[in-house]
């Protein structure tokens, strides 16, 4: 008999699949009603089984009008774009770095200067406000996620 987070993942994959623009949006604690389990099972399950790495974009927001949306992500359009900035980025990446990286995708017009312009802001050392090498490493995370997010419209 398969497990209680197996069958979530499995009903959330069902509701994806079922829309008609690949996007979900539910209530975690409703969920968990469902499933007669804590609300953390569920954040277990989209943590762990519902990642960018696998394809998928999650955004989520606590609190009592608390949501969590998940997105597939369909890569095979831009995959040599995603290929070459999870390589150009790795697993850390310094201010520098970022910028020529956001130039170029401004420059092959991949991202628009309002884009480009958030994304040097949130990039800069000072935004982060961490110290090295942590700094580079959330910057790295960070420019990762919010790349995916753009280049995947």
């Amino acid at each position: 008999m398969r497990n209680t987070s197996d069958m979530i993942e499995q009903y959330l994959k069902q509701l994806l699949q079922a829309s008609p623009d690949g996007i979900v949006e539910l209530q975690r604690n409703e969920l968990a009603e469902q499933f007669q389990c804590v609300p953390s099972q569920i954040n277990y399950v989209i943590s762990t089984r519902f990642t960018l790495d696998k394809g998928y974009l999650v955004e989520s927001k606590r609190g009592g009008g608390g949501y969590i949306r998940i997105q597939k992500v369909d890569l095979p359009m831009h995959e040599k774009i995603h290929v070459h900035v999870s390589q150009t980025i790795g697993a850390e990446i310094d201010q520098s770095a970022a910028e020529g990286l956001i130039y170029r995708l401004e420059e092959a017009k991949l991202v628009s200067c309002r884009e480009a312009n958030l994304l040097k802001a949130a990039m800069h050392r000072e935004t982060i406000g961490l110290k090295l090498p942590l700094r580079d490493e959330v910057r790295a995370r960070l420019l990762k996620a919010m790349l995916v997010a753009l280049l995947t419209k």
